[in-house]
């Protein structure tokens, strides 16, 4: 028995892209490293990313496109110490990477 051609559905229809496969894993590993955020939203720890293995630059350049943002760390005092300006300043020290990113209310739904 044959159905007619109109009846079934083309090959496009119901089919899932790969980058909406691939944007559908990323948001699951997001909200299984989640957790609530004081502003309502979610953060995730930059070590649960980078833990995840090859795929933490593709985790943070989506939780960039999905309105996240690195989380503001407070400045530290200035060390007190004759080589205290060495030590505790220029480029490479932990300032420069984010510690933690945090979503926006809603960002995972």
């Amino acid at each position: 028995m044959t159905t007619p051609a109109d009846a079934r559905p083309t090959v496009d229809e119901e089919r899932p892209t790969v980058a909406e496969e691939r944007d559908d894993a990323i948001r699951e590993v997001v909200t299984r490293l989640s957790r609530p955020h004081a502003s309502g939203g979610d953060v995730i720890e930059r070590a649960a990313i980078v833990a995840e293995g090859a795929d933490a630059a593709a985790i943070v350049a989506w939780i960039l496109a999905n309105s996240g943002r690195p989380e503001e760390t407070p400045a530290r005092a200035p060390a007190r110490g004759l080589h205290a300006a060495r030590l505790s300043s220029g480029a490479g020290t932990a300032g420069d990477t984010p510690r933690r990113y945090v979503l926006p209310e809603g960002a995972l739904t």
